[in-house]
């Protein structure tokens, strides 16, 4: 039982430390679309880590932990994609580093008309 809390200790203690990177991403990355994917990919994986951390310290809460987990997985990277197509949407610029705008050519080869979105 000893070593199942220690296990647990030391992966909330992983999962702090990539929340810590995740919080270091965003000051560090260039534009608002590196910040978006540092801060979400180290943030999923370090709550993950955290809550399973937690668990394994307090096994009566593992379920509701899991389900915890369960949201995380879904929501981060859906409410990431969304804030990322916002902020394209309404014109904030790319970093002068970035040299491909997928999405753009995207645009470019498949316009969206009023016929074509009803």
């Amino acid at each position: 039982m000893e070593f199942i809390k220690i296990c647990g200790a030391v992966l909330t203690l992983i999962g702090s430390l990539f929340i810590l990177f995740a919080a270091i991403g965003l000051l560090r990355m260039p534009d608002i679309y590196n910040r978006i994917q540092a801060g979400t990919k180290a943030t999923t994986l370090g709550s993950i880590l955290t809550l399973l951390g937690i668990g394994l310290i307090h096994p009566d809460w593992l379920l509701k932990l899991i389900l915890l987990i369960l949201f995380v997985l879904i929501s981060n990277p859906v409410s990431s994609h969304v804030l990322g197509r916002a902020a394209y949407f309404i014109g904030i610029p790319l970093s002068a580093k970035t040299h491909i705008d997928n999405l753009k050519q995207d645009r470019q080869e498949n316009p969206v008309t009023k016929e074509n979105e009803s």
